[in-house]
């Protein structure tokens, strides 16, 4: 059971590794998101994020130069290195990487995560510069604590402490013309769940776990992380993980929408590809989408 400690943790953003920003703005565009302007990291990633009005966002991520990353990866920088790593498994170097969950104190975290032998690494404290759509400047400053299992390569967990808060009024950012207003699930895909309960238990401080014939279910503070076996991603979402292998893999992202037929409109007249299933909207992962989006009314 959870405790007053142990208060659940919630969706700060997910990591979305893409080739470059200007096909997944592009991307992002038709699917109807309205997408901030382009960002660089200190240590040669940047991204083009799309905020919602939960407060969660999708952080886009490409390579803006090369040898800045491997610089920072062989100092020790755990997110590029993970990074690159992704990238370089990836079949076609995009996907779901990541979740950071929302955190107050990355020390603290980065404490538990080494007690519980999960820590991939030392705490990574940066800032970089954020553009708001009037035109104004403000930087945004993170540590980050990370947390992995080495029988999940391909997808790491990491806590995120806003040292120095994004702006609290990010309304024009967060209005978005399919309708879409936060996130209401991350999926993930792995033949057995149960094998990283404990580290999503751990990261999550949730105690609470839904177990079902297809997988296990962390109820987060604001939205749900599902672990899904196969079958499981086939029988509720339609879609294929058969070549996943082991390891948890990012699979797709299930977005809430006020007026789900406003959503099918808009993917219609821009072309985009999707198909109803059990009262949602799927549109499979395609060139900078990096997941499957869901969308769904609630």
């Amino acid at each position: 059971m959870s405790t007053a400690k142990e208060t659940p943790r919630g969706v700060d953003h997910i990591v979305l590794p893409v080739h470059g920003l200007k096909p997944a703005r592009e991307r992002l565009g038709a699917l109807g998101f309205t997408v901030a302007a382009d960002a660089l990291h200190p240590f040669g990633t940047e991204n083009a994020c799309v905020f919602f009005a939960d407060k969660t966002y999708l952080e886009p991520l490409a390579v803006a130069s090369r040898e800045t990353c491997e610089e920072a990866a062989r100092k020790g920088n755990v997110f590029v290195a993970r990074d690159r790593a992704f990238r370089f498994r990836a079949p076609d170097g995009e996907g779901l990487s990541g979740i950071a969950v929302a955190a107050t104190s990355a020390t603290a975290d980065h404490e538990v995560y080494f007690e519980h032998g999960l820590s991939a690494g030392e705490i990574l404290h940066f800032s970089r510069p954020l553009r708001l759509p009037d035109g104004t400047e403000a930087t945004a400053s993170f540590r980050l604590a990370f947390a992995a299992d080495l029988r999940a390569p391909d997808f790491l967990l990491f806590s995120c402490e806003r040292a120095n808060p994004l702006p609290a009024d990010r309304a024009a950012l967060e209005r978005h013309e399919n309708g879409v207003t936060g996130i209401s699930a991350v999926v993930l895909t792995e033949e057995n769940p149960s094998d990283f309960q404990e580290m999503l238990e751990t990261v999550f401080h949730q105690r609470e776990i839904e177990a079902h014939s297809f997988g296990i279910v962390v109820p987060s503070a604001n939205a749900k992380i599902e672990v899904l076996t196969p079958a499981g991603l086939a029988g509720y979402f339609g879609l294929d993980a058969r070549n996943a292998g082991r390891g948890l893999a990012g699979a797709a992202i299930v977005f809430r929408t006020g007026d789900l037929g406003v959503t099918e409109r808009l993917l219609a007249a821009n072309g985009v590809r999707h198909a109803r299933k059990d009262g949602r909207l799927i549109v499979p992962r395609d060139a900078g989408q990096g997941a499957h989006f869901v969308f769904q009314e609630e």
